[in-house]
């Protein structure tokens, strides 16, 4: 049985979303979710889901959606942040289906600092729930990780309950995932806050499950976001299977995975270390730094290649007086880039084994 038995096309909510997760777990795959900036980041990504017959996950961090909505607006309050989000989630509604892929629309990473943001974002989602019926989002998350336990468990059923109320799925994070992404520096932090211990992750399913069932955590096993050297850091995605076994013992129905689990900092980890988290519940990985670089690279190559046809309008090497518009057009050199994004999103998926999933 395909997805697409299960699920529509297009932007999925409510028991939906659990029910991709359900699929991706008893199926023993993984689901990457992208960081998308832009109307073309965001195509991109649903064009690679749509050639590999899978479900993908499209996300915006604080950063992102800033940019999405443009930077040239303020955003003391979080305001072009949160009118970034709301365009972007507009944008992938309207042209997702079409695609023809199931899509779990996401935002990332939100810290105590930028709460305001995630106020925002669910103002929009029961704005839009009054008059469809769901919410705008699918999913969202709290990543108060860095506060103590008791605030970050507590913050995280104060808005879970909220968000509940339209069957929105959450996503929380317990340990510190380190390195640095959107301006959230954990490069400093204690390598013991790297690694969640199977007590804590029981602690948050325990206080969640009591709202509602639609919740992951991103429970830290090394993690770091951004790309590294191999060796440089050390995964330990066997940790994973401890939570899962510990939280099953307390709960004994015979369910040896009772966890949605997530994987951050995806970019630059092997082969081997994503099959043992996707092995032990892993439904998500987020992969950002690498489809950064991979977008980069098709423009970066054309612009090498076509240099000389690109220093202006008229003239080039073919004649003084040949016109260069069908190189320096947004739409050839920006669509290079999106060529490459899509081979690197078709990877993350295939590491994964989130192919022919439909």
């Amino acid at each position: 049985m395909g997805l697409l038995e299960i699920v529509k096309p297009g932007v999925l909510t409510g028991d939906d979303v659990r029910k991709v997760f359900e699929y991706a777990r008893e199926n023993k795959f993984a689901i990457p979710a992208i960081n998308v900036t832009s109307s073309s980041t965001a195509n991109a990504v649903l064009e690679a889901a749509r050639d590999i017959k899978a479900p993908i996950i499209l996300q915006v961090s604080q950063g992102g959606a800033a940019y999405f909505a443009g930077k040239g607006l303020a955003n003391d309050k979080q305001q072009a942040s949160i009118a970034g989000a709301v365009a972007a989630a507009h944008h992938i509604r309207t042209v997702s289906k079409a695609y023809g892929v199931p899509v779990i629309l996401h935002s990332d990473h939100c810290a105590e600092k930028l709460l305001p943001w995630f106020d925002g974002m669910l103002e929009a989602d029961e704005a839009y729930f009054k008059t469809h019926g769901e919410p705008l989002f699918s999913s969202h998350m709290l990543d108060l990780s860095e506060d103590p336990k008791e605030h970050n468990i507590a913050t995280c059923e104060k808005y879970f309950k909220r968000m509940a109320a339209m069957k929105q799925w959450l996503e929380m994070e317990i340990g510190i995932t380190g390195g640095e992404e959107d301006g959230v520096d954990n490069t400093g932090v204690d390598n013991n806050s790297l690694y969640t211990q199977p007590e804590d992750v029981h602690d948050v399913f325990v206080a969640l499950s009591k709202i509602s069932p639609n919740f992951s955590i991103a429970a830290a096993f090394g993690n770091v976001h951004g790309v590294y050297k191999p060796g440089n850091v050390r995964l330990h995605p066997e940790l994973l299977a401890k939570h899962q076994a510990y939280t099953a013992s307390k709960l004994q129905n015979n369910d040896p995975k009772p966890l949605f689990l997530v994987f951050h900092g995806g970019s630059g980890s092997t082969k081997e270390e994503i099959k043992t988290a996707v092995d032990n519940g892993v439904v998500k990985m987020n992969v950002d730094t690498d489809t950064q670089f991979a977008y980069l690279s098709g423009i970066r190559d054309f612009v090498q290649k076509n240099a000389a046809y690109l220093g202006s309008q008229v003239g080039n090497p073919d004649g003084a007086d040949k016109p260069n518009k069908k190189y320096y057009d947004p739409r050839v050199w920006v669509r290079e880039g999106e060529k490459t994004l899509t081979t690197r999103v078709k990877e993350a998926c295939t590491d994964l084994g989130n192919v022919g999933r439909l």
